[in-house]
């Protein structure tokens, strides 16, 4: 056996971390940290200090108290090893048991009963192109699975363009996906090789929602975070259970924003947005919570109320609460800002997380819990709190590199650790 000193397993797995997705500004041509990519000193000091203290908030005599992470410290178990750069992870809640681990390279791995299984769920590794941002990168399963036996998936093909496609269950074997199954929804050509986006989720209407990142290179140098005439950076909302139109292989929502404008793309749900790497929704309420990845000083939270459409979260105009372009004496009219953010003293690429509403989670129940990809801390938010600014709570520090935040079917916390390809369990305990 090879016996590997610990400080060089951490220093490559930090590597590893920094070449994905979550990577914040870097020059694709060079593979270097970009201008913007690393804040300046000053820029950095000025980062909001992540209180494990919020302020306190008098509850109303006779009303249940305020959800109040400040007690809280998280417990991690390792289900599974052996994976390779998992990204994200989705449990088809029919029952089974069963969990769909994403590897960037273009597997799905079937998890059951804590082992991990040999044989991949689906292997399309030879049509994805993997590596840096790159590669299969979001999974979701339809909410009337195995009844409606497909799930979908955001991938990079081998031009390096955004895919994302359905594939169903093989019809012999409910432990496997149909490789050959493959229908494309949409094809987005993706400028430069960074900021690809890659969450897809369904809503509580049964719409699927796809985050796209701004094309990539830095500081959005083509304008796409606000343009309308792109699907780069946004969500989109598109309908896969209704009967397709116009050449597509979706219907369009009717109540989508923009489908009556003039040489937008109807498909838009939200804008403004600079890479959407994760994104949940609060299975109670219906709010879309979102992580969208920083440029060179800080991270953001974003929410867009169940319903509430066509909000323009001000990317390229602003980076979290702060003028980005210009730097000073930015425009804010119109504009949603986020309702959290924290600096690039504190880490580099938030990963959005997970609202958890279980009763048998007292110490979550209620909360959003979110992530970082460098620094691995774990924080918690309020989810009744979406109309003004928190200051997200710290509630475990680092140690991992964080890809996605999930929920199984009985409201356990996932995690995978795309670094030492894991997939976690976290429960909370009281500190």
């Amino acid at each position: 056996m090879i016996s590997v000193n610990p400080g060089l397993a951490r220093w490559l797995a930090l590597v590893v971390v920094t070449t994905l997705v979550l990577a914040c500004g870097s020059n694709p041509a060079t593979g270097q940290p970009s201008s913007a990519a690393t804040p300046s000193a000053d820029r950095a000091s000025d980062g909001p200090t992540l209180s494990e203290s919020p302020t306190e908030t008098q509850a109303p005599t006779g009303s249940a108290p305020p959800f109040d992470p400040t007690g809280v410290a998280l417990d991690v178990d390792v289900i599974v090893d052996g994976l390779t750069s998992p990204v994200d992870v989705a449990s088809p809640a029919d029952g089974s048991g069963r969990l769909f681990v994403v590897e960037q390279a273009g597997r799905i791995r079937l998890v059951q009963g804590g082992n991990l299984a040999t044989q991949p769920f689906l292997d399309i590794s030879d049509h994805v192109a993997s590596g840096g941002e790159r590669g299969l990168l979001g999974l979701a399963i339809h909410p009337a699975f195995p009844t409606d036996p497909r799930l979908f998936v955001d991938y990079t093909d081998l031009n390096g363009d955004t895919v994302v496609s359905e594939f169903r269950l093989d019809a012999a074997d409910s432990d496997r996906a149909d490789p050959a199954s493959e229908r494309v929804l949409l094809q987005i050509d993706q400028p430069f090789p960074n900021h690809n986006g890659g969450a897809i989720a369904f809503g509580l209407d049964g719409m699927l929602y796809v985050s796209t990142g701004d094309g990539g290179s830095g500081g959005d140098p083509q304008g796409n975070g606000r343009r309308l005439d792109t699907l780069l950076a946004k969500i989109l909302r598109i309908d896969v259970d209704g009967q397709p139109a116009g050449g597509t292989a979706y219907r369009i929502p009717d109540d989508n924003p923009f489908v009556d404008d003039t040489g937008a793309m109807p498909e838009i749900w939200l804008t403004g947005l600079r890479n959407p790497w994760r994104m949940r929704f609060d299975g109670e309420t219906g709010d879309l919570w979102i992580g969208d990845v920083g440029q060179g000083a800080w991270e953001e939270v974003d929410v867009a109320p169940a319903g509430a459409s066509g909000l323009d979260f001000g990317w390229n105009v602003m980076e979290g609460f702060h003028c980005y372009e210009p730097n000073e004496g930015c425009d804010e009219t119109g504009l949603t800002l986020p309702i959290a953010e924290y600096g690039h003293n504190l880490g580099c690429a938030v990963i959005g997380g997970v609202v958890v509403r279980d009763p048998g989670q007292p110490l979550l129940n209620g909360g959003y819990l979110m992530s970082d990809s460098c620094s691995g801390n774990f924080w918690l938010l309020d989810a009744a709190v979406t109309d003004r600014q928190q200051e997200p709570v710290l509630v475990r520090s680092g140690g991992r590199s964080i890809s996605a935040i999930s929920l199984d079917e009985d409201g356990t916390v996932l995690v995978t650790d795309l670094a030492r390809g894991e997939l976690l369990a976290l429960t909370a305990t009281a500190r």
